[in-house]
């Protein structure tokens, strides 16, 4: 089955840019988030003591990633906002991992990323260093961070999505760009 849902919206970008902080901001302001599955992932894996853990199993991480995305969406549909509905990552945020660490993208990963349509506007969030921290979740060194971006944006353009980066600013400004941008639509 086929969906497309112009009201679902992605935040993306490479690790530590600042997206949840602004996702909480809209979710204050009464906007409906879905919250990052990938880190979510990587807490439960390391509580079990778990192999699906991008140090790890890098494929095994990848395809939860992408049925919670899934998921994801498809509990966003079950929402039925008419407002725009946020998502710290989407689906394609799953193929930017497998193509970055070599994983094929396979045919049903292939489908899933057609049949799971989002706006076509996405947010992308450019690397800053001044925010930048990695923590238990979050490995990756600032080169691996700039890189992310790049592979974002080249995999979410690939897929026929528009790139708008939101500019290095407060949190409520950037808040307050993306909902500018939507209502320009």
């Amino acid at each position: 089955m086929k969906y497309q849902n112009d009201n679902f919206y992605i935040l993306t970008g490479g690790p530590g840019v600042g997206k949840t902080s602004v996702l909480d901001e809209l979710e204050k302001s009464g906007y409906i988030v879905m919250p990052e599955t990938a880190r979510a992932i990587i807490k439960e894996q390391m509580a079990i003591d778990g192999e699906a853990l991008p140090w790890k199993n890098k494929e095994s991480y990848m395809l939860l990633m992408l049925e919670a995305s899934a998921e994801s969406y498809r509990e966003a549909i079950s929402q039925n906002s008419s407002l725009p509905l946020f998502f710290d990552r989407g689906i394609l945020d799953a193929v930017c991992y497998a193509r970055m660490v070599r994983l094929e993208v396979s045919d049903k990963i292939q489908q899933i990323a057609e049949n799971y349509q989002y706006n076509r506007k996405v947010f992308i969030f450019p690397p800053w260093q001044d925010i930048y921290e990695t923590d238990n979740e979050r490995k990756q060194d600032w080169k691996e961070a700039e890189a992310t971006f790049e592979a974002m944006k080249k995999t979410y353009q690939d897929y026929g999505y528009e790139i708008i980066e939101v500019p290095k600013d407060t949190i409520g400004n950037r808040k307050d760009f993306i909902i500018n941008c939507i209502k320009q639509e």
